[in-house]
């Protein structure tokens, strides 16, 4: 080990004075490992003709992954004698809509024991390292596993998923120019239904108990430029969990420790320093805990809450059911010119109910940026949905009056519609500053 700690040294003096080494000098050896019925496909980068190696698996954020997004990280690893093992995350069983932190702690400890069975890795310096998600997965696998060495984590979290969420989700909208009830909306109710209904994978994992788990040392790197994980919140979390901890903050660095000038664009390169902390402390982890004063965040991140009584997913979409059915009833059935408020209200009723669901899913989809320029704090399609909702109460009030008058079925039903739409338009924040 001590032979492995002096090569290690060398090896960085070298890389600080001089240009980046080539690919070319270092191995790479195709490897197969399976979990749970899947076979999972990596890549072992390794300095050539190295003895009693570490080892590192590093385990993906979140979304599809193949292992070349890892590649160049692996082989500055591999260039400060760490044999890196790197692998394409898998599809079966992962998506937007389905994952389990579990299995994926088991893919990286069936890619721990890959490395171990290799005749240039010390089987007792093996470790894993995770980025975003991998940041959850990678302290969960060395939990069961004292086969796992360490730990390296960037950018992870000490909070659940669904309030890591929530924080990012505002965090981009606030970039683009947005504030009030369109803010508000995606980042709470939005969520909230998410997680409730039942599509938000994982939304409620807790880290801390499996942080407060481990007895293997942990390296945390942390941008403080982070916009899509609290890092003030994760250092102090990590502070106060993990029994052997050192934890870094780099000061003009994103969630991967990228360079960056605002935390929301990318420079080309790492953060100064990254790569070579990396390999200094798996090649000889220290013996005490250190951890950088947690960074500023604009904002503290706030728990998503579960589903009131009133707010269940099956009843919001029976809502949305019914104002439509409500709104395209008055056309449908009518005889004659009929009222002029209940024209009124089923045009702006369906206009605002259909032109949200279109916002709804672009919101989605684009984290807000397919929703145009923004006046006011608002995207152009917002407010107008708002307007529409303004409209759409005015002419309910006038509907009121004609049914008073008349009591007919068809401007009954109509009228319902636009005593629903007003608490719904309330609880999205269609009528809302």
């Amino acid at each position: 080990m001590r032979r492995g700690v002096l090569l290690a040294g060398a090896i960085l003096a070298v890389t600080a004075l001089a240009p980046p080494a080539s690919a070319a000098q270092v191995t790479n050896d195709e490897v197969t490992f399976t979990n749970g019925g899947v076979t999972l496909h990596g890549t072992v980068v390794a300095p050539p003709g190295g003895t009693k190696l570490p080892g590192l698996v590093m385990v993906h954020g979140s979304g599809a992954h193949s292992r070349d997004d890892y590649r160049e990280q692996a082989e500055a690893f591999a260039r400060q004698g760490i044999a890196t093992l790197i692998y394409d995350k898998r599809t079966d069983g992962y998506s937007q809509f389905e994952r389990s932190y579990s299995t994926l702690a088991d893919d990286a400890l069936a890619a721990v024991s890959v490395l171990r069975k290799r005749s240039d890795v010390d089987p007792a310096r093996v470790g894993v390292w995770g980025l975003s998600e991998g940041g959850w997965v990678a302290p969960l696998a060395a939990s069961r596993s004292s086969d796992v060495a360490f730990v390296v984590t960037l950018g992870a979290n000490g909070i659940e998923p669904s309030r890591q969420q929530a924080w990012a989700v505002e965090n981009q909208l606030r970039q683009l120019g947005m504030t009030g009830s369109m803010v508000r909306m995606a980042s709470s109710t939005m969520m909230r239904q998410l997680v409730g209904g039942g599509i938000f994978p994982e939304a409620h994992y807790d880290p801390v108990p499996v942080l407060k788990s481990l007895r293997q040392p942990v390296l945390g790197l942390w941008g403080a430029k982070d916009i899509l994980t609290p890092p003030g919140e994760a250092v102090r979390i990590f502070r106060d969990s993990v029994a052997h901890h050192t934890l870094r903050v780099f000061p003009d660095a994103q969630h991967q420790l990228r360079r960056t000038t605002d935390g929301f664009d990318k420079l080309p390169g790492y953060a100064p320093g990254y790569l070579e902390l990396v390999g200094s402390w798996v090649n000889n982890p220290p013996s005490t805990s250190t951890a950088d004063t947690p960074p500023a965040q604009d904002r503290p991140s706030t728990a998503v809450t579960p589903l009131a009584w009133y707010e269940p997913t099956w009843l919001q979409l029976a809502v949305l059911v019914f104002l439509l059915v409500a709104f395209a009833w008055y056309p449908l059935f009518r005889r004659g010119a009929g009222a002029r408020p209940a024209r009124w209200l089923t045009a702006t009723g369906l206009l605002t109910v259909l032109g949200f669901l279109v916002v709804d899913v672009l919101l989605q989809l684009s984290m807000g940026k397919g929703l145009g320029p923004v006046v006011a704090g608002r995207p152009l399609p917002w407010l107008a949905l708002q307007l529409l909702a303004l409209g759409t109460v005015a002419a309910t009030i006038g509907t009121a009056v004609a049914w008073w008058r008349h009591r007919g079925l068809r401007l009954g039903v109509l009228l319902a519609g636009g005593v629903v739409f007003v608490p719904w338009a309330v609880y999205w924040g269609l009528l809302g500053v």
